[in-house]
């Protein structure tokens, strides 16, 4: 057997990871006023077998407002628990780690689901009883002229924002996950804060650098303050908005040393979001590896705990990443829809696993047979 940085384990305070391989957030928009059901169990349970240490649940919305679709996750309600806790207990179950993304869609919300088109809510859905909800933001324009117009959050509400995230806090550490995930990123609420293209604010959160930076800085307080110290916390960040005049990567530097000192652990590098509709609907064609220079300067500049994500799909690259110091972590996400098996599969690639032992029982003794049979 070889050894591989990829499943070496790592620990993050109180927490040990079997592996550097995390199954990163991915939205299935197929809830129910934000209660999970069956194709969220069996989602998850598939991704807990392949082999990953960590596992998130999508971007879950902390108010009913916060959804990016009808379809979105919620732990608005103490009736959310119930259903995310059996997501946690079946991630457990299957050798997983499980965690969370808590999330905001600001002015990303009230939208169709992706294969209804990833737009406004047009007479289609309303036909569906999908109707438009209020979204908010920190300013008044619409992310698309054709987009409902967000309202301007005012400091009351938001300090009414912070307790919804207080408590989605204490219903993820009460469902049983071991790790949250603050999403800062894609252009969604709290990307809307920091972002210069979306926040021309002249209140205390707003238009200087300082200001900007108020709104995550004040969330991460808010979640790490009912997260148990023992438990990590990541936070998902665009380092850049891709788009002229927006963040450049020496802010996003500034703001992980910024989370660092507030207790957050891991810097999720993710990219754009703010100028257009979809992180991954972009119609772009991108190299493997999109964003690891991101993590990579984030890592050494910020002196802080990096997951690199956006096109790893070769086991090769991913240790590559790790072993030259770009990331700690590898989060690897549509890739596993396609393969979810893809740990397993690294483990065996990289000569961790040549004879199939990380494998479940009920496929890998048949797989083992395979392998060994004659001429296979």
């Amino acid at each position: 057997m070889n050894r591989a940085l990829l499943f070496e384990p790592i620990t993050i305070r109180g927490l040990t990871l079997k592996n550097r391989i995390v199954v990163s957030p991915m939205c299935q928009y197929s809830a129910h006023e934000g209660f999970v059901n069956e194709w969220h169990f069996g989602h998850h349970a598939t991704l807990a077998k392949g082999g990953a240490a960590l596992v998130f649940v999508e971007a879950t919305a902390i108010e009913r407002r916060g959804r990016i679709t009808h379809g979105c996750t919620g732990l608005w309600s103490d009736d959310h628990v119930e259903g995310m806790a059996k997501i946690a207990e079946i991630i457990k179950s299957h050798g997983g780690v499980p965690a969370i993304q808590l999330a905001h869609a600001g002015r990303k919300g009230s939208v169709q689901r992706p294969w209804h088109g990833n737009d406004a809510l047009t007479a289609d859905d309303f036909a569906r009883g999908e109707m438009n909800w209020e979204v908010v933001s920190s300013v008044e324009e619409p992310m698309f002229p054709h987009w409902q117009r967000p309202k301007r959050l005012s400091v009351a509400e938001i300090g009414e924002l912070l307790l919804n995230y207080k408590r989605a806090t204490r219903r993820a550490l009460e469902a049983g996950f071991e790790a949250i995930e603050i999403h800062g990123a894609h252009g969604y609420l709290l990307n809307q804060f920091w972002s210069p293209l979306c926040n021309e604010r002249s209140d205390d959160y707003g238009g200087s650098f300082e200001k900007r930076m108020r709104l995550p800085l004040e969330v991460t307080e808010a979640v790490r303050g009912e997260w148990p110290e023992a438990k990590p916390l990541f936070y998902r960040c665009s380092a850049l908005d891709e788009a002229e005049g927006g963040i450049t990567i020496d802010d996003t530097v500034a703001l992980a040393k910024a989370l660092k000192e507030r207790g957050v652990d891991v810097i999720d590098c993710s990219a754009g979001g703010i100028a257009r509709a979809s992180a991954t609907m972009g119609g772009r064609r991108e190299g493997e590896g999109t964003y690891v220079g991101y993590a990579r300067e984030v890592k050494q500049k910020g002196d802080v705990m990096t997951m690199a994500v956006k096109l790893i799909h070769r086991p090769e690259h991913a240790e590559d990443i790790l072993r030259d110091g770009s990331a700690d972590l590898i989060a690897i996400g549509r890739e596993l829809l396609r393969q979810p098996n893809w740990p397993l599969h690294a483990a065996e690639a990289l000569g961790v696993d040549p004879e199939l032992a990380l494998w479940p029982p009920q496929h890998g003794w048949w797989l083992v047979r395979r392998k060994r049979a004659e001429g296979f």
